[in-house]
């Protein structure tokens, strides 16, 4: 594929398809969360042509070439109609696609819709396109110092439906953040925590993926929004990724993402070999190397360690794992430990026996995080703490019901449940001043 900037006319520099996997796509992050008006293919045509642009040297009449062959191999297409789809595709790229940018400010939303590529040339007779995009469109992807997210162009391409590559990207920007912070130091353990197992609402999700009036079941929008995005994310990109559902009362109010990178080639673009070089981050590898120690160590006098032995959460091999039992140290642990604050241990263990009752095969790979979920869930259920009910309860003996507790008699047919236990000496000294009383009122 080939790429031409205003300045650089006479000069083609020729980008085969197979060098696709080495390029990247960068954007300010209000526009990854921003909502796409607009289908599969003009989202993927945006995205290739984003590949292009040199952010350190951007075209200054915001202009691209590229080559309709190539092209048409980025979407794996070659039948006889692919020019005609093609235009098509472009038609409606430019007539009904925008993005709808919103931006936080102090007394709310600030919105903006802009047509990112509105202007498009291509010719029956050569094999060029010119794609100039919309100047409003730059600012979020030149010139980028903070607040951005780089993904892979590889990724993208095969990536078949509109809500994948959208939730692809906001995973990307999660992810990107917890790889920036972990390498550069600067956020707690915790907050590393929250980048790579970054939560979302449902409805935030709706809006996102533009489907508010849309999947108004929550089983449709699991369906379209999760389940198949993420088989096609975790099939064709460089994620893992599993979700848990976060209630809230008896809906369904959050998701949490649980992200992993596969393993990639070490000398992928060379930054592997740059990276084992940087002071800077071999003494933060170390650190955090010391820090997983320290907190696993602490994980095994922890009397939870036991707890969840005893009923069989943990196996005996696990306590091997450094990673994660510095995990339940850093961010289970604690969670028990509230509860146990508020209602006691006994509390925590009813909670570790229901793990035991109901827990899948699927959760034994990935325990750390399936305890902190269901801790998480439980602490905020508001079950945590039983309550007593202040209802008088009534116990029917011989076809009469009689006060079990309470001191309320509802009427004549009910017979509390009163023992007497007093002595015949003491009943009968009563005896005696009950008469004394009576004769000093009739004085």
């Amino acid at each position: 594929m080939s790429i031409i900037t205003k300045g650089n006319e006479n000069k083609k520099v020729v980008d085969p398809l197979n060098e696709i996997k080495r390029r990247k796509i960068v954007e300010h992050n209000d526009l990854i969360t921003s909502i796409a008006k607009m289908d599969k293919v003009p989202l993927k045509i945006f995205e290739l042509a984003v590949s292009y642009i040199n952010t350190d040297n951007p075209p200054k009449d915001h202009i691209i070439y590229l080559s309709k062959k190539e092209l048409f191999k980025f979407f794996d297409v070659s039948d006889n109609d692919k020019h005609s789809r093609f235009k098509k595709a472009v038609d409606k790229m430019q007539e009904q696609s925008f993005f709808r940018i919103r931006e936080k400010q102090e007394r709310g939303f600030e919105y903006e819709n802009i047509v990112p590529i509105p202007y498009v040339k291509w010719a029956d007779y050569h094999d060029e396109v010119i794609i100039e995009f919309n100047k409003r469109i730059m600012p979020y992807l030149i010139n980028l110092k903070q607040n951005f997210t780089q993904y892979a162009l590889s990724d993208v391409m095969n990536l078949n439906s509109k809500y994948s590559i959208i939730l692809y990207k906001w995973l990307s920007m999660q992810y990107n953040q917890y790889e920036h912070y972990l390498n550069k130091g600067g956020r707690r353990t915790e907050q590393l925590e929250g980048y790579c197992n970054p939560e979302i609402k449902v409805s935030e999700l709706r809006t996102m993926t533009d489907t508010i009036n849309d999947y108004k079941r929550f089983q449709s929008l699991e369906q379209r929004i999760l389940k198949e995005p993420l088989n096609e994310i975790n099939h064709h990109t460089h994620f893992d990724v599993t979700y848990d559902k976060i209630k809230k009362g008896r809906s369904i109010d959050s998701i949490l993402f649980h992200i992993s990178k596969k393993a990639q080639p070490q000398e992928l673009n060379g930054e592997y070999k740059e990276r084992e070089q940087d002071p800077a981050y071999l003494q933060g590898k170390k650190n955090r190397e010391e820090q997983t120690a320290l907190l696993s160590a602490k994980a095994m006098q922890n009397p939870y360690t036991m707890e969840l032995l005893e009923f069989e959460i943990l196996e005996m091999r696990n306590l091997a794992d450094i990673s994660l039992m510095a995990r339940l140290q850093e961010v289970v642990y604690p969670i028990y430990s509230e509860i146990e604050g508020q209602a006691g241990i006994n509390r925590v263990r009813e909670h570790f026996e229901t793990i035991k009752n109901h827990r899948q095969d699927y959760s034994k790979p990935n325990i750390a995080q399936y305890l902190l979920v269901s801790a998480r869930n439980f602490l905020a259920s508001g079950d945590v703490i039983k309550k007593e009910k202040g209802k008088t309860k009534y116990l029917r003996t011989e076809g009469k019901v009689e006060v079990v507790n309470g001191n309320k008699i509802p009427d004549h047919r009910y017979k509390s449940a009163y023992v007497n236990e007093t002595t015949p000496e003491e009943q009968r000294e009563l005896e005696i001043i009950k008469k004394e009383l009576s004769d000093s009122m009739k004085k």
